[in-house]
């Protein structure tokens, strides 16, 4: 009998670290396409857009398919030195298993939620809101700040707007841009837009604030692929940005078969509820404050954790009502909606939690 295991939330975020552990590629399937983890790849067609076809359904089958089981390799790059004196950093590279839950499809608006599966454990990830023609959408101005932003009316016809969130599902990136279909293969292309420092930098490095980044998804026979065109940015307390360096990321999202996911499939069942009532809370946050700050550093991974601790008591005992307090006292802690926007590149005004797990630096992360 499978058992799913109980784990504290400190462990599930170390857990990001462990995705390459060797232990998990004991008794591969033997057939099909393989990569070094010896899982065979499953292929499917790629769609694209036949002739005559309405955009916006392709659109959504491309979305769509980004949801499965995956073998997913991180690898970035810096590449073009911008700063007098810099030095390339080492490039990082990392891997790990994910399940990509379908948590909504409601035409216009479709949801995905990214799921770490080790073995019998588990531990939520990011996830990716896609919304048709948004008006409006929140952004990532620096200095932990994010604020809802109306859109030019005339760049919205025709685009989606990929909304990243981070594990405790506040906000993390947005973009927006069109699907392209010529030639038989679905890309969608962000604009550029700003984000905070990945989790992968911001446990080792304090030598720039922010990440310039386009970000581009395709849709590939083997699975799908998340390429990012990043420029690290050093912003001074006056304001003033300073480009340090370019980086190429490229996530490769590999359809595997032969890997047990049902692990993730029963810890969504378990603690999907748990997890629609925090989504709720941030989104009335937005429609009523339209602007947020986090009162943590970026390295502080507090906040994430006493949310999946909470996560993992509901799994336990699925009495909602029972959390309602304890997240409104974790959002009190964490979740600033008085604080303005700033361009300050100083984290001085941020508080460190009373206990500080900055989770280790080449864990996989967006």
């Amino acid at each position: 009998m499978r058992c799913l295991f109980s784990i504290p939330a400190l462990f599930a975020l170390a857990l990001l670290t462990a995705c390459a552990n060797k232990a998990q590629l004991m008794n591969p399937a033997s057939s099909g396409k393989s990569t070094p983890s010896g899982y065979p790849t499953v292929e499917h067609p790629v769609g694209g857009c036949a002739a005559g076809k309405n955009p916006f359904d392709c659109d959504r089958r491309a979305i769509l398919a980004m949801s499965g089981g995956y073998e997913v390799q991180f690898k970035f790059d810096e590449t073009v030195v911008l700063m007098p004196g810099y030095t390339r950093k080492e490039p990082k590279r990392s891997m790990g298993f994910e399940y990509v839950v379908l948590v909504e499809d409601a035409g216009r608006r479709i949801s995905l939620q990214h799921i770490l599966v080790m073995g019998n454990t588990v531990t939520k990830h990011w996830r990716q809101d896609w919304v048709y023609e948004s008006p409006k959408r929140w952004v990532y101005t620096g200095n932990q700040h994010f604020e809802q932003q109306e859109r030019d009316p005339a760049e919205i016809p025709g685009t989606w707007t990929q909304l990243v969130y981070e594990v405790n599902d506040g906000p993390r990136y947005s973009g927006s841009g069109k699907w392209n279909h010529r030639y038989g293969v679905s890309t969608w292309t962000s604009d550029r837009n700003w984000r905070p420092l990945p989790r992968r930098e911001y446990t080792k490095r304090s030598d720039y604030q922010l990440i310039n980044t386009e970000n581009r998804q395709t849709i590939t026979p083997q699975g799908w692929a998340h390429e990012q065109d990043n420029t690290k940015v050093i912003r001074t307390k006056d304001g003033k940005d300073t480009l340090l360096v370019r980086e190429f990321g490229f996530n490769d999202y590999r359809r595997i078969e032969g890997y047990d996911f049902e692990p993730a499939l029963a810890y969504w069942k378990a603690t999907s509820e748990f997890w629609a009532s925090v989504r709720a809370r941030w989104d009335k946050i937005f429609t009523t404050h339209g602007s947020v700050t986090l009162s943590i550093i970026p390295a502080d991974e507090t906040f994430n954790m006493a949310v999946l601790e909470l996560a993992d008591a509901y799994r336990k005992n699925p009495q909602l009502d029972l959390y309602q307090a304890k997240l409104d006292d974790i959002f009190s802690k964490y979740v600033n909606v008085r604080a303005s926007a700033s361009v300050n590149g100083s984290w001085a005004h941020l508080r460190h939690a009373d206990v500080f797990h900055p989770t280790p630096a080449n864990q996989p992360q967006l």
